[in-house]
C-alpha cells in the first residue's frame, strides 16, 4: 500500500538521454492537442507538437532538474528543455504561472487520454494532410500561412 504522500496514478517521463526524469502527480488539464503553429514545429523538430496542460504543483523532477535550461520565446513565455540532450519538456507563461504547457512526447507512461483536437491549423505544414475527424481550431502564422500551407 502506498504511503500518504504517494499516488499510484503518477505519470512518468524523461528526456531523450534519460538524465532528466519527472513524475506528474495529477491529471492533465485541458485538451490534449496537436499544435501546428510554427513554434511547436520548430521546438519539436516535427510537423506539430503534442501538448496538454499540467499544474505546476503536480510536476516533480526526480532526477536532473539542474540540467533544465530555458529560453524566452516571447515576452513572458519561457520554454524549458533538457540541457543535456535538448528534449523540450514544458513552457511557462506568466499569464498562467500555475499551469505549464507540457510536451507529451517526453512521457514514458500512458496518460490515459488521446488527442482531442488540432490547434492552430492555419499554419499546418503543407506536407501534413489532416485526414482524421478531430475538431480543428483555426489560427497560426509563420512560414506556412493559410490552411495546409495555402496562401
Amino acid at each position: 500500500m502506498p504511503d500518504a504522500h504517494e499516488t499510484t496514478a503518477a505519470l512518468h517521463g524523461s528526456c531523450a538521454c534519460g538524465q532528466v526524469k519527472y513524475e506528474i502527480h495529477g491529471e492533465l488539464i485541458g485538451p490534449v492537442v496537436y499544435c501546428h503553429c510554427w513554434r511547436c514545429r520548430k521546438h519539436s523538430g516535427s510537423s506539430f507538437g503534442t501538448t496538454a496542460g499540467v499544474r505546476r504543483q503536480d510536476l516533480r523532477f526526480t532526477r536532473g532538474r539542474s540540467l533544465l535550461k530555458h529560453w524566452t520565446s516571447s515576452p513572458g513565455v519561457n520554454r524549458y528543455f533538457a540541457g543535456c540532450c535538448g528534449s523540450p519538456i514544458y513552457k511557462q507563461d506568466t499569464a498562467q504561472p500555475d499551469v505549464y504547457g507540457f510536451r507529451l512526447g517526453t512521457l514514458d507512461s500512458n496518460p490515459g487520454q488521446t488527442v482531442q483536437m488540432h490547434y492552430m491549423v492555419d499554419s499546418t505544414a503543407p506536407w501534413v494532410p489532416l485526414t482524421d475527424n478531430l475538431p480543428r481550431q483555426a489560427g497560426g502564422d509563420g512560414p506556412f500561412p493559410g490552411p495546409a500551407g495555402k496562401p
